[in-house]
């Protein structure tokens, strides 16, 4: 039954999906030609462009706090909490100024249409099960940002399909230590309400709390350690208070 009543939803996904070949062209022909501004700046107008309408389409309210948090230049690596599907779309309208791909799931590249997205956005596309797969795509990850892309990686792992967070993996802060770029964190709460709440794709309010940026460079291994609990307790007080907002409602 679920199914039935979310195919609606997922046609109108597939819709604003098509609605990005218009940016389709100048990314890969910026991509072939190594001009790394142009295809970040094309990526950025199609993630502003689709993650917006999507929100729109489904009625959600998108709350951003902290605006002034957020870059104007690139390579950051932004680490944030991952409660469900949605936090891509959350995230990509949030996160307005410069562009980002993810470190995602491998899954996610075998959708159609979306994988092929998920892709052209510069993201990478991690085996959760396999370690040495993993550390493969955190290399990826780092030659990426070393030739100027931004990236996001959610520290739990997976999604936590409701408003408590998981513990958060070190592993995922050498993305950012290695090539020694900022840490942007990021907290948002709500967004398991969007799907995971219910199993209906419905609309809903997403909060998103962008943190002052951490800088990376030149870090003992003591201090990176500090610096990793650091950001994870950031990120967990900001959805603390951005859940205590949303009770205010």
């Amino acid at each position: 039954m679920k199914i039935i009543r979310n195919i609606p939803g997922f046609f109108k996904l597939c819709t604003t999906l098509k609605e990005l070949n218009q940016y389709k062209g100048e990314i890969e022909d910026a991509k072939a030609k190594g001009d790394v501004e142009r295809e970040c700046y094309n990526i950025l107008q199609a993630e502003k462009v689709w993650s917006r309408n999507v929100l729109k389409m489904f009625g959600s309210e998108l709350v951003v706090h902290g605006e002034e948090n957020l870059p104007q230049e690139g390579p950051v690596v932004y680490i944030g909490n991952h409660q469900g599907y949605a936090d891509i779309i959350a995230y990509a309208a949030a996160l307005n100024t410069i562009q980002f791909g993810f470190v995602a799931k491998e899954d996610l590249g075998n959708i159609p249409l979306y994988g092929k997205w998920i892709r052209r956005i510069r993201s990478v596309l991690i085996k959760r099960d396999d370690p040495r797969a993993s550390l493969k795509a955190i290399d990826e990850g780092i030659e990426l940002i070393k030739k100027g892309f931004s990236l996001m990686i959610f520290p739990e792992g997976t999604r936590s399909k409701g408003p408590q967070p998981g513990d958060f993996k070190r592993g995922a802060f050498k993305l950012a230590v290695k090539p020694e770029v900022p840490i942007i964190p990021v907290s948002l709460s709500g967004s398991y309400k969007m799907y995971e709440e219910t199993g209906i794709l419905k609309g809903t309010r997403i909060d998103v709390m962008i943190h002052p940026p951490v800088e990376t460079k030149g870090l003992s291994r003591k201090e990176e350690k500090e610096m990793c609990l650091a950001v994870e307790k950031t990120v967990k007080d900001g959805i603390a208070e951005l859940q205590k907002l949303q009770g205010e409602r």
